[in-house]
């Protein structure tokens, strides 16, 4: 499946959004404004009883007020679920009264769940995400949440975690990382927005129904509440028509996608018959699941009349798609089963760390590259990158498992505590040189906590052994508990990160490559910003920006003129820059990082197209020699990032 193709398909759906939006409004506009001529006439017939009523069918200043009222109260609603939602998934999962999962958990089931998004997160290339249980559903379901990867949330229900075996457990969250990878959750959100904005007069309706009258007074209030109630329901329609219309068919793109990544088809068809047989399915309990149940992995509503509203497709037809041989019966549930799986969650806390098997080497910032000695890098197939972006695979999920285990203990425990977390990253920038490294720590215990500094040196001999084999897997894996600092922990994790930095008087590529990653997963949470959105749609005004990508790739792979050259002409053409751009390869002064940071924050600003193909140009020019180094795997690690276009590890077997 094309990475870049279904982000262009989940853009050309929120503009479907639009339109289905505007005609909701329309509807709900002329709807309310007959009723209010009827309304108006019969007012003008009693204050003139003589007369007979005449029903003018257009009145323009009744037209005027009635949409005007309806768009303030259908604007007002959905700016109001917008903001109530703009910190991510998050927002969601607490909306849905789901309780962030400690990172050490010790309960099995927790533990599984967290072992297998770590997983998916590190084989996918992308945060790991925080996640969420749903303690008061029974049912079985789960979501996934967010603007973007940099706050991503998945949440599971508790039936989930407890009924679902590992490998069925897997096919879920696969399911949930597809929807991750192809930008439906950004979509997902704009569209509770919408939704809550179209309910907002049924809303109100039901609220003034529920009005009491005093006294001899009649309140009219109840009829109103009734008359907005069923105009309400026009709204209701719309809104459940628009989330089967977005929702429905991403289900089985995700559930293949799913099958593709885990190699497991039993696995998530073993998910959906349980769901299938179990008593309380995937119906969902909360009051809020009306407005998000498009953006779950099974049905969160009961069946609906018509097949049309139905966000999901029915789950024997979801099974066979995945499964054709399935004999369209549920198998039964009983206690039995229920303790196998008990004792599959406790096995995962028994779980020994193996070592990594010998198809399994390196991993650079991302990149899987075979070991060797510097004189003979690995060879790398360039093609192989672009088919992988957004799209791993069961061997990048079985690396992934594999690196979780062989890293050190306390590394792994560091990762999941935030201020731990904060003494790893700082560990990872501490220079190898002794009486330089003296200098950081004795500068960094001005700067911060005693204990942040102590273990800060603690942490770096098992740091520096694993670094060099994993390092932005590494960081990867403490953006999560990054995410729980406060506001001004973080501020003064940034600040002293970029002390640190800059405390050897340069600047070297994986400094910045940390420093980038890092802030830019965690900078929107803690700012309160909205996420950047599309502002060019063409690239000819991004080519000055795409040289300096292209020429510091090119300039870090040789020192050679002649080769940094062919490595910039052997990546520009899949760029397919306009003949006017004026593409050309830059000295290596004209593309330092300070270039290269103002350079990605503005292409990550294109659309998705665009995006292609700078990184299949940087995939081309990093691979012109046929092998790939550290320095340049961690660039176009950064590069990939930065753009939110995940690269998986670059498996390569011997």
């Amino acid at each position: 499946m094309d990475f870049f193709a279904q982000q262009d398909k989940t853009r050309r759906k929120t503009k479907l959004l639009v339109f289905y939006f505007i005609l909701a409004v329309a509807a709900i506009v002329v709807a309310c404004y007959f009723v209010g001529l009827i309304i108006f006439s019969a007012a003008q017939s009693h204050h003139h009883y003589d007369e007979q009523p005449q029903l003018v069918l257009w009145n323009a200043k009744l037209f005027f007020g009635v949409t005007v009222g309806v768009l303030a109260v259908i604007v007002i609603g959905s700016a109001y679920k917008t903001n109530q939602l703009a910190g991510g998934g998050g927002s969601v999962a607490t909306l849905m009264g789901g309780r962030l999962v400690n990172s050490n958990t010790t309960d099995p089931d927790e533990r599984k769940l967290l072992n297998v998004v770590e997983e998916m997160a590190i084989a996918s290339g992308v945060p790991v995400p925080q996640v969420y249980v749903l303690d008061e559903e029974r049912a079985i379901n789960a979501f996934a949440a967010g603007h973007t990867t940099s706050d991503a949330a998945i949440g599971v229900t508790r039936g989930c975690i407890q009924l679902l075996s590992r490998d069925q457990l897997q096919g879920v969250i696969g399911h949930e990382f597809s929807h991750i990878l192809n930008g439906d959750m950004r979509l997902n959100l704009r569209l509770i927005g919408i939704i809550f904005g179209l309910l907002c007069i049924a809303t109100i309706g039901r609220i003034l129904l529920r009005a009491r009258s005093s006294g001899r007074d009649r309140n009219p209030l109840p009829l109103v509440g009734l008359a907005l109630l069923l105009l309400g329901f026009i709204g209701v329609f719309f809104g459940r028509l628009i989330q089967a219309a977005v929702s429905r068919q991403r289900e089985f793109l995700a559930d293949a996608s799913s099958v593709q990544f885990t190699r497991n088809p039993g696995g998530l068809s073993g998910a959906l018959q349980k769901i299938g047989r179990y008593g309380y399915g995937s119906k969902l309990e909360s009051e809020h699941a009306p407005d998000l149940c498009h953006m779950f992995f099974g049905n969160g509503l009961g069946e609906p009349f018509f097949g049309i509203m139905a966000t999901h497709p029915p789950i024997p037809d979801r099974v066979r798609a995945i499964d054709p041989a399935w004999d369209g019966k549920f198998p039964p549930l009983d206690e039995k089963q229920i303790e196998v799986v008990k004792r599959a969650a406790i096995s995962e806390l028994e779980h020994t760390p193996k070592p990594l098997p010998d198809i399994f080497k390196i991993v650079l910032g991302g990149a899987i590259i075979a070991s060797g000695s510097a004189s003979t890098p690995p060879v790398i197939r360039s093609r192989s990158v672009m088919s992988n972006l957004g799209n791993p695979t069961p061997l990048h999920l079985k690396y992934a498992g594999q690196l979780r285990d062989s890293l050190p203990d306390s590394v792994k425990a560091a990762a999941r505590e935030p201020l731990d977390a904060v003494a790893l990253i700082y560990a990872m920038l501490l220079s190898p040189d002794p009486a330089l490294r003296d200098a950081q720590l004795a500068g960094l215990a001005q700067r911060v906590e005693p204990a942040v500094h102590q273990k800060t040196a603690a942490l770096y001999p098992d740091v520096s052994s694993a670094a060099t084999h994993a390092r932005l897997p590494i960081v990867n894996l403490a953006l999560g508990a990054l995410r729980q600092l406060s506001a001004e922990q973080f501020s003064r994790f940034s600040q002293t990160l970029q002390w640190l930095i800059e405390s050897d008087g340069k600047v070297e590529l994986f400094e910045f490559v940390l420093q980038k990653i890092v802030l830019r997963h965690l900078t929107l949470q803690f700012s309160g910003a909205r996420p950047p959105v599309a502002q060019y749609y063409t690239l000819k005004p991004l080519v000055p920006d795409c040289a300096v990508v292209l020429s510091a790739l090119a300039n870090v792979s040789s020192s050679d003129p002649v080769a940094v050259q062919k490595a910039f002409e052997a990546g520009a053409p899949y760029l397919r820059a306009p003949n006017d751009g004026n593409l050309t390869l830059l000295p290596r002064e004209q593309c330092g990082v300070d270039k290269i940071d103002a350079a990605l924050n503005r292409l990550t600003l294109a659309v998705p197209t665009i995006k292609k193909n700078l990184i299949e140009a940087c995939v081309y020019t990093v691979g012109a020699d046929g092998v790939m180094l550290e320095s340049e795997a961690e660039l176009l690690r950064a590069v990939a990032d930065t753009l939110d276009c995940p690269i998986p590890p670059f498996v390569q077997t011997e």
